[in-house]
Protein backbone atom coordinates (compact mmCIF):
# COMPACT_ATOMS: atom_id res chain seq x y z
CA UNK A 1 0.00 0.00 0.00
CA UNK A 2 1.36 3.29 -1.14
CA UNK A 3 -0.37 6.64 0.66
CA UNK A 4 -0.16 9.42 -2.11
CA UNK A 5 -0.54 12.72 -0.78
CA UNK A 6 1.31 14.69 -3.49
CA UNK A 7 1.67 12.94 -7.16
CA UNK A 8 2.00 9.67 -8.57
CA UNK A 9 2.28 8.96 -12.50
CA UNK A 10 0.35 6.98 -14.37
CA UNK A 11 3.64 4.81 -15.01
CA UNK A 12 3.94 3.92 -11.63
CA UNK A 13 0.34 3.34 -11.13
CA UNK A 14 0.46 0.99 -14.52
CA UNK A 15 3.31 -0.78 -12.35
CA UNK A 16 1.19 -1.50 -9.53
CA UNK A 17 -1.78 -2.52 -11.44
CA UNK A 18 0.07 -5.22 -13.20
CA UNK A 19 1.27 -6.85 -10.06
CA UNK A 20 -1.94 -7.05 -8.36
CA UNK A 21 -4.91 -7.18 -10.92
CA UNK A 22 -3.07 -6.39 -14.11
CA UNK A 23 -5.04 -3.51 -15.41
CA UNK A 24 -6.69 -1.94 -12.22
CA UNK A 25 -5.44 -0.62 -8.79
CA UNK A 26 -7.52 -0.29 -6.44
CA UNK A 27 -7.40 3.14 -4.29
CA UNK A 28 -9.47 4.43 -1.34
CA UNK A 29 -9.91 8.60 -1.14
CA UNK A 30 -10.48 10.83 1.96
CA UNK A 31 -12.33 13.91 0.43
CA UNK A 32 -11.39 16.55 3.28
CA UNK A 33 -7.87 15.82 3.30
CA UNK A 34 -7.59 15.65 -0.45
CA UNK A 35 -5.28 12.27 -0.04
CA UNK A 36 -5.77 8.94 -1.42
CA UNK A 37 -4.24 5.08 -0.54
CA UNK A 38 -3.45 2.83 -3.44
CA UNK A 39 -2.09 -0.70 -4.17
CA UNK A 40 -3.92 -2.97 -1.86
CA UNK A 41 -5.91 -6.49 -2.26
CA UNK A 42 -9.27 -5.28 -0.76
CA UNK A 43 -10.29 -0.97 -0.07
CA UNK A 44 -11.13 -2.16 3.25
CA UNK A 45 -6.89 -2.16 3.85
CA UNK A 46 -6.66 0.70 2.68
CA UNK A 47 -9.30 2.42 4.51
CA UNK A 48 -7.68 0.80 7.70
CA UNK A 49 -4.86 2.55 7.10
CA UNK A 50 -6.18 6.06 6.45
CA UNK A 51 -8.22 5.72 9.45
CA UNK A 52 -5.02 4.91 11.33
CA UNK A 53 -3.60 8.15 9.63
CA UNK A 54 -6.17 10.00 11.49
CA UNK A 55 -9.12 10.06 8.53
CA UNK A 56 -12.99 10.14 9.52
CA UNK A 57 -14.94 6.74 7.70
CA UNK A 58 -17.21 9.65 6.30
CA UNK A 59 -15.42 11.08 4.09
CA UNK A 60 -13.67 7.74 2.43
CA UNK A 61 -14.92 6.53 -0.48
CA UNK A 62 -13.07 3.36 -2.63
CA UNK A 63 -12.85 3.43 -5.96
CA UNK A 64 -10.93 1.26 -9.00
CA UNK A 65 -8.20 3.25 -10.82
CA UNK A 66 -7.50 1.49 -14.84
CA UNK A 67 -4.01 3.81 -15.55
CA UNK A 68 -4.41 2.38 -19.17
CA UNK A 69 -7.64 4.11 -20.10
CA UNK A 70 -8.07 8.03 -20.11
CA UNK A 71 -11.15 10.24 -19.00
CA UNK A 72 -14.35 9.20 -17.35
CA UNK A 73 -13.52 5.78 -18.11
CA UNK A 74 -10.24 6.05 -15.75
CA UNK A 75 -12.43 5.58 -12.44
CA UNK A 76 -15.01 3.11 -11.72
CA UNK A 77 -16.88 4.06 -8.35
CA UNK A 78 -17.37 0.89 -6.91
CA UNK A 79 -16.39 -0.56 -3.58
CA UNK A 80 -17.94 -2.71 -0.40
CA UNK A 81 -16.49 0.37 1.98
CA UNK A 82 -19.08 3.22 -0.11
CA UNK A 83 -22.03 1.31 1.18
CA UNK A 84 -22.98 3.76 4.00
CA UNK A 85 -26.74 3.63 5.11
CA UNK A 86 -26.21 6.41 7.19
CA UNK A 87 -24.92 8.82 4.77
CA UNK A 88 -27.68 7.99 2.19
CA UNK A 89 -25.41 5.70 0.25
CA UNK A 90 -26.95 2.76 -0.10
CA UNK A 91 -24.98 0.75 -2.89
CA UNK A 92 -21.03 0.21 -3.63
CA UNK A 93 -21.71 2.78 -6.06
CA UNK A 94 -21.09 6.86 -5.11
CA UNK A 95 -24.14 8.49 -4.97
CA UNK A 96 -24.07 11.42 -3.78
CA UNK A 97 -22.85 13.70 -7.43
CA UNK A 98 -20.98 16.02 -5.18
CA UNK A 99 -18.64 13.23 -3.43
CA UNK A 100 -18.39 11.68 -6.91
CA UNK A 101 -16.90 15.23 -8.09
CA UNK A 102 -14.52 15.86 -5.19
CA UNK A 103 -13.46 12.38 -5.51
CA UNK A 104 -12.48 12.44 -8.89
CA UNK A 105 -11.27 16.15 -8.89
CA UNK A 106 -8.86 14.91 -5.93
CA UNK A 107 -7.97 11.44 -8.36
CA UNK A 108 -6.75 13.48 -11.23
CA UNK A 109 -5.15 16.19 -9.18
CA UNK A 110 -2.96 13.58 -7.68
CA UNK A 111 -2.46 11.22 -10.65
CA UNK A 112 0.50 13.04 -12.90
Amino acid sequence: MKLIDENISIAELKKMAELMFGNMVKAVVDIEKKIMVVDAELHADEEALLIEKGSKQTDLWGINIYPGLQGEDRIEYDSMINIKPSQGNRNRGIGDPVVREKTTAIVNNLIK
